[in-house]
């Protein structure tokens, strides 16, 4: 790959390729590895399981992932929209802090709300036993409520804390359509929402649709926890249900597929972002005042999504630590935190470095061809732990053993006998995070800065060392916080490759929720939540940019 990639460089590009420019190819091929040993595995014999679950259950597979893509899809729209247009259009007693705790749901992955619900809705949960006490009810059979634990269940769920990527782009989006517009609307006497806001905002909806839908594909806990059969959920019974890695690989490139065209909806979103308006000045539309019953209306529309997504898991996981022993379950549970960590704050700093050197290098250093290798190693993001998990195992079998043949036998297992793999895992899927802080601090960089620089006889590393990098301590610094937050939070990928008897907050938590111990699982879990409020915090200063 990499000699194809330096065959083809255009001179015009770039004269010639110094260590940097060759560092950095080296490094974005190496971020693709995973992909590509994932699609060559997916073309291996899988002793004829692959022709059986195309008879059997991969339809089931793709239908529920469908559904719940539509399902999780339509309800987050409806949540998002609407909170963010109440909240862009109008002004009420208290919107200033529900403008920011909109975005609290965010913070509590999909996996804990999944076991809070279950507990919460079931049969012996607070609310059954308050409909029996308060109707008289004394069975099942005297009354009907809805399964949890369904493709319903899971959609409310998914959708309670995915919501906030379409409220934050829908607001933004709001916020910045000219008030000319609203006001033209107005004096045609038509609905400011429908013909004005909402079209205009469709490119930023469906940009937030499409990373919703990529959260749904690549959710794990949830569909596990509650049999949902998803494309997803079958990777993991393939692998290490029947242990046969070709069939898991096939079973994946259908998900890469789903993945591939919500990748190409985003950019087609985004490449219609952009709208002309002639009017020498945009102010935005200053809100409206509303009155007693229209505020209430405003406080329900933005406190359902809310209570869905964030104060009834959270009073469930309150609830359970209270009433036990807090300082003896966290002195009990002590070894796992240091070993969340520790694990986080390492990866992230490899990850950042990694980033840092990729960006400086693409946008400083090399041509417009670097500049889309460096972009497309970076999307690794968008690809589900359970696919990425079994390209990593594959990709990392292949490096042991070209290291076997170096070495003459004496390293034999670097990778796949400890953290290294957990490592490599964590370096593929978020090294997109650390790129897009990069990227975007770089951006906001004068263009001439290196140039100047270089003008004044620095040469490019003391450049870096002096000027660019001191500049962008605030943007590695936020990176390093999101890297650090989506790794304290990712499941799959831990569970799938981590080393025996190693434990994170988020398997810790998985592993009691499974059991149906939720009293054990409520305290790392509840740390997880508010790890999760770092990112939160960071979209919240982010949004106030646009009032």
């Amino acid at each position: 790959m990499v000699a194809t990639f330096l065959s083809q460089w255009s001179l015009a590009s770039r004269p010639s390729i110094d260590k940097w420019s060759l560092a950095t190819i080296i490094l974005c091929c190496f971020l693709l590895g995973p992909v590509a040993a994932l699609l060559l595995a997916a073309f291996g014999d899988s002793g004829g399981l692959w022709g059986h679950l195309v008879d059997t259950v991969l339809a089931t597979y793709v239908i529920n992932t469908l559904l719940l893509m539509g399902g999780v899809g339509g309800v987050a729209i409806v949540f998002g929209v609407s909170s963010a247009w109440v909240i862009s259009r109008y002004d009420f007693a208290g919107r200033a802090m529900l403008e920011w705790m909109l975005l609290l749901p965010a913070a509590i992955p999909a996996y804990i709300i999944a076991y809070c619900y279950t507990d919460f809705f079931e049969y012996a949960g607070p609310v059954q036993s308050a409909l029996r006490a308060a109707f008289g009810w004394q069975s099942p059979r005297d009354y009907y409520f809805p399964e949890i634990r369904s493709v319903g269940g899971a959609v409310l769920v998914m959708a309670s804390v995915l919501y906030p990527y379409i409220y934050m782009v829908t607001r933004i989006a709001f916020r910045l359509t000219p008030a000319s517009l609203f006001e033209i609307a107005l004096v045609h006497n038509k609905s400011q929402f429908w013909h004005v806001g909402l079209p205009l905002a469709r490119p930023a909806i469906v940009a937030g649709l499409a990373l919703v839908m990529m959260e749904v594909v690549s959710d794990f806990g949830t569909v596990e926890y509650f049999a949902v059969q998803t494309i997803t959920l079958g990777i993991f019974n393939v692998w290490l249900g029947m242990n046969n890695l070709v069939a898991a690989a096939q079973i994946s490139s259908v998900g890469f597929l789903f993945i591939l065209g919500l990748l190409g909806l985003e950019l087609y979103a985004r490449s219609r972002q952009q709208y002309v308006s002639t009017s020498r000045t945009q102010n935005s539309l200053a809100p409206l005042p509303t009155t007693p019953l229209g505020t209430c209306v405003c406080w329900l529309l933005c406190l359902m999504p809310l209570s869905f997504g964030f104060f009834i898991p959270l009073g469930v996981l309150l609830r359970f630590v209270l009433r036990g022993d807090v300082v003896a379950e966290f002195i009990a549970i002590q070894p796992v935190v240091i070993n969340s960590v520790v694990v986080a704050i390492s990866a992230a700093i490899f990850i950042m470095l990694v980033a840092s050197v990729i960006v400086l290098t693409a946008v400083f250093r090399a041509g417009s061809k670097l500049r889309k290798l460096a972009l497309m190693s970076s999307t690794g993001y968008a690809f589900p732990g359970t696919i990425l998990a079994i390209g990593v195992l594959i990709y990392a079998g292949y490096i042991d053993q070209l290291l076997r043949l170096i070495s003459g036998g004496l390293i034999s297992s670097f990778l796949i006998a400890g953290m290294g793999l957990l490592m490599l895992a964590y370096l593929v899927r978020f090294q997109a995070v650390g790129y897009g802080a990069m990227l975007s601090g770089v951006r906001r960089l004068p263009e001439n800065l290196m140039s100047a620089s270089r003008v004044l006889g620095h040469g490019y590393g003391a450049s870096l060392r002096q000027i660019i990098l001191p500049l962008l301590k605030s943007s590695f610094l936020a990176g390093l916080m999101l890297v650090f937050v989506d790794i304290m939070k990712e499941l799959p990928m831990t569970l799938l490759l981590r080393p025996f008897d190693f434990e994170t907050l988020a398997t810790h938590t998985y592993q009691f929720a499974k059991d149906e111990m939720l009293e054990k699982a409520a305290l790392p879990a509840l740390m997880i939540v508010m790890t999760g409020l770092i990112p939160v915090i960071l979209m919240s200063a982010m949004l106030r940019r646009y009032r």
